[in-house]
């Protein structure tokens, strides 16, 4: 599979085309006016975009040249196609994933459920993950499990055609937390030890004194 990584913007558009394949399929093949409205479309994306048509015309042409977007011919107005499927060679559940991760950002297995039922309707979670870690077990992988967030009750997926996700620190594994609530339970030890042996020396000096405590 000789496709280089995708820019944010080429992977919105591909991910638009094989979306709106499913969802609104009498518009499909799509122009660049329609393509463009659903590229910067305010809900269901993650990050919202607003890219000009000229942005999103020079995205098509990278996307052509890697074959992942065809023209199609016979029409006044210029059209565009998706070809996902055959360029990354992966079925049908897999390529829904991707684009729901490539048009919202990391996601649970559950939310990935939920978000790809226009598209892929998965029977259950169990199967979401089965086909996840299929494309975290290619080579290249195409898919990745990131850590789970402090608190977080499941850890969320990211796509791989854009290169490795970039995590925020808050995001990241709960180890380091870790590792600095261990340090501060070892400082207020050694201070609770401190404090108890000043304790002992006052009642020591008290008691020489002949002090009453």
């Amino acid at each position: 599979m000789a496709v280089r990584e995708l820019s944010a913007l080429e992977a919105r558009v591909l991910a638009v085309l094989v979306e709106k394949a499913s969802t609104v399929p009498d518009s499909y093949p799509m122009s660049l006016n329609s393509l463009t409205q659903g590229v910067n479309q305010k809900t269901a994306r993650d990050p919202v975009m607003n890219a000009s048509e000229s942005d999103v015309a020079s995205a098509l042409d990278e996307l052509k040249a890697m074959s992942l977007v065809n023209s199609v011919s016979g029409s006044r107005v210029a059209r565009f196609e998706h070809n996902m499927k055959r360029v990354y060679g992966i079925p049908g559940q897999a390529e829904a994933l991707l684009t729901v991760l490539m048009l919202r950002g990391p996601q649970t297995s559950a939310e990935l459920r939920i978000n790809c039922e226009r598209i892929h309707r998965f029977a259950d979670v169990s199967s979401v993950e089965g086909f996840l870690e299929e494309l975290a077990g290619r080579e290249p992988a195409l898919a990745v499990k990131l850590p789970k967030a402090p608190g977080a009750r499941e850890a969320r997926w990211a796509h791989l055609l854009s290169g490795e996700p970039v995590v925020p620190a808050s995001a990241m594994a709960s180890s380091p937390a870790t590792a600095s609530s261990s340090e501060r339970d070892e400082e207020i030890a050694a201070l609770r030890a401190e404090v108890e042996q000043l304790k002992a020396a006052v009642a020591r000096i008290q008691q020489d004194l002949g002090i009453a405590g």
